[in-house]
């Protein structure tokens, strides 16, 4: 038991990250800027002495229920000091003791400790009470990507083109970080107040050693509807199995559906090894060809693949020729 404790003291105790620098405000007018001195200064001081100590409960308003996980909540928090809100995930202490979950709580908080770019979640404060542990979260207040794709069907090919490209670019990075998501799909890719995508829910993630370079797992994870014929026959999944859940999310923007869902667990992982999925005919042919050259059974024959030099391959074909990548995350989604 005393080991248990020690786990969950150290899931909750992430060093404090370095707040972001804030992007500046547009100048006030003079006039506006010597109203009022005292509050001006008064909350300035307010942010300088919250961003250099560590988080407590009390330090945050804890207001609705943004979702819901099989061993957390997820709620909105507004930090008291500055007024800034975040998303609170809660994870119930006896709940994670109970069900052996450990080991994932601290996968996602090292994971999130590790990794800073603007399409993934970040991870700004860890802390505990006697009962739940806390990990204060970027909000985003649109929801999953799965809402909207049941919402709205089927998206334009600028839609997926745009999309498709943020996932691209934060699995790059991941991968340069030496880390493996290993369940992406669409309920794990939140949409931001700014519709730009924050890529969550670590905790199957795999990290590695900067010296490792065969960045492979060999436990079984994942979603049945977006798990690579590899993972189902070796047991074993590496870059280029997120590379395939890519390919089952391009297919289901484009058509509004995942390529491969059977009646039940097995049935969609025969699907899978079949590659047993068909194209609405209004699939323009760049993206057909972009889908069916990334769902290719031989992980080193996908499009993108490590062995055929990564991302890089896909980012240049057809689907994205006129497309700039640079810059995504200052841009307007379509």
């Amino acid at each position: 038991m005393q080991s248990t404790t020690r786990a969950l003291n150290a899931a909750a105790a992430t060093p404090e990250i370095t707040p972001q620098r804030a992007t500046p405000a547009a100048e006030s007018p003079p006039s506006q800027q010597r109203k009022s001195p005292v509050s001006a200064a008064a909350a300035a001081a307010a942010v300088a002495t919250a961003a250099g100590r560590k988080r407590v409960v009390a330090d945050f308003e804890f207001g609705r229920t943004l979702g819901e996980g099989s061993y957390s909540t997820v709620v909105e928090a507004r930090e008291k000091a500055t007024g800034k809100v975040f998303a609170a995930k809660i994870l119930d202490k006896r709940h994670i003791i109970k069900e052996k979950k450990i080991k994932y709580v601290n996968i996602e908080r090292d994971v999130l400790h590790n990794l800073h770019h603007p399409f993934i979640v970040r991870l700004h404060y860890a802390f505990q009470d006697a009962h739940s542990l806390y990990f204060i979260i970027d909000i985003a207040s649109n929801g999953e990507l799965l809402s909207w794709i049941r919402r709205l069907g089927a998206l334009s090919d600028e839609c997926v083109r745009f999309y498709l490209a943020e996932l691209v670019v934060a699995v790059e990075y991941m991968h340069m970080e030496h880390t493996l998501h290993r369940d992406i799909k669409p309920e794990n890719i939140l949409l931001g107040d700014d519709m730009h995508i924050l890529v969550t829910d670590f905790g199957t993630a795999k990290m590695f050693g900067k010296d490792e370079t065969d960045m492979r797992a060999y436990s079984f994870v994942g979603t049945a509807e977006y798990v690579s014929p590899e993972l189902l026959t070796d047991k074993a999944a590496d870059r280029n199995s997120d590379l395939w859940a890519i390919g089952c999310i391009a297919f289901q923007l484009l058509t509004g559906r995942p390529p491969f869902k059977g009646v039940n667990e097995y049935q969609t992982f025969q699907k899978v090894l079949k590659l047993d999925y068909a194209f609405p005919a209004n699939i323009s042919p760049a993206a057909r060809d972009m889908v069916e050259r990334i769902l290719v059974v031989e992980p080193e024959k996908r499009l993108g693949s490590v062995q055929r030099g990564g991302l890089k391959e896909l980012k240049e074909h057809p689907f994205f020729d006129g497309f700039s990548w640079q810059a995504l995350a200052t841009r307007t989604p379509p």
